[in-house]
């Protein structure tokens, strides 16, 4: 195996010595390897992209607070979750001689999946998340560190975006006037959840952020979630935002930079499966806002990321990932078709949160 990962594996407390590191998983901003020890115990291994997490100690202070936070909830639940395995000095992270940082988690052995196969997948992802919810519940939000500054302030965003058309340094602009004009009109949904949370109306809760299906581990053999991974956007907001990524990435029937638009439509029926299983976890535990508001949440981040997609298409493809010509424009017209079709169902949409909620609620009243 590799020396320079024998070596970082050595500085923390590991069960044995290293045998093998091998690349894993496909996220793009940090290098992750799957290391095994002589002893079997198996580890994850990631190297922090710290040109975009730029501050480390924060970052990981963030997740360290959370990872305990859970883990002491889970005692002898049976349950697992995330753990970061300590240095040799006791330290959450590994910072080495030539700058590099490392963390060391322990192996959870389940899978990830990026497009749900049935809705029975769907609702497992969505009881992964809104199980994270509930064991968050109580946790100080305003203790953790912003890893990226507004992450999903969608005003911060369409400041950005109004910026980028005004600039228009590749010349792009005139070509994309239908996609401009449609996120300019919906100028309004940007503040809404923002506005609620700053007059005290809607919780401040601590979030996961990045809610893609594929950040719920699944347990096939169990036919249950295993834990919730890939913790580095924890931060301070809305567990509407939450509740609506998870939608944005698994209830579109086509790809999220499908070209054919006919392929792109939003399934109530992953929806509503989505919707039950993060509401049997953590509907007990919500306020008034959240409930009325979490399929806007959906409606929002899809509108966000649309957002997002064309913002990096009109300023020349720097943040997005790209393996074609106009493949952010593709991502945002995605986005856009579906933020339509919620935008027509979004009275049924609100009905199923309303429905799951009230049902799950008065099941802990019966409980209890």
């Amino acid at each position: 195996m590799d020396e320079k990962l024998a070596k970082v594996l050595k500085g923390f407390r590991i069960e044995g010595s290293p045998v093998s590191c091998d690349r894993y998983g496909r996220g793009h901003i940090n290098d992750t390897y799957l290391a095994r020890t002589d002893s079997g115990a198996g580890y994850i291994l990631q190297r922090i992209n710290h040109r975009i997490f730029k501050d480390v100690p924060a970052l990981m202070r963030n997740i360290a607070g959370v990872t305990a936070y859970i883990n002491a909830k889970l005692t002898d639940s049976g349950k697992e979750a995330l753990k970061l395995i300590p240095t040799a000095d006791g330290q959450n992270y590994l910072h080495t001689d030539d700058g590099e940082y490392y963390r060391l988690y322990n192996f959870i052995n389940a899978v990830s999946i990026d497009i749900p196969s049935s809705p029975r997948l769907m609702y497992l992802c969505g009881k992964g998340y809104g199980n994270f919810q509930k064991l968050l519940d109580g946790y100080p939000a305003d203790s953790l560190s912003e890893s990226i500054p507004r992450f999903h302030d969608t005003n911060d965003r369409f400041k950005k975006f109004v910026a980028a058309l005004k600039a228009d340094p590749m010349g792009r602009v005139k070509e994309v006037s239908a996609e401009i004009d449609f996120f300019l009109s919906r100028k309004g949904y940007c503040k809404k959840i923002t506005s609620l949370i700053a007059s005290g109306d809607m919780p401040l809760r601590v979030t996961h952020n990045d809610t893609k299906l594929n950040n719920v581990l699944i347990d096939l053999g169990r036919d249950e979630f295993a834990a919730v991974i890939d913790l580095d956007t924890v931060m301070p907001g809305s567990i509407v935002y939450d509740f609506g990524d998870g939608i944005r990435s698994g209830a579109n029937t086509g790809a999220e930079d499908e070209r054919d638009l006919s392929l792109v439509n939003f399934n109530m029926e992953m929806y509503k499966a989505y919707t039950r299983g993060f509401m049997e976890e953590v509907a007990p535990v919500l306020a008034p806002s959240e409930i009325e508001n979490m399929a806007f949440g959906a409606l929002l981040m899809t509108f966000e990321c649309g957002m997002r997609f064309l913002t990096d298409h009109i300023e020349g493809d720097k943040y997005f990932r790209i393996h074609r010509e106009g493949h952010n424009l593709d991502r945002a017209r995605t986005q856009i078709k579906m933020v339509t079709e919620m935008e027509n169902k979004i009275n049924d949409m609100n009905e199923i949160v309303r429905y799951y909620a009230v049902e799950n609620q008065n099941s802990r009243i019966h409980q209890d």
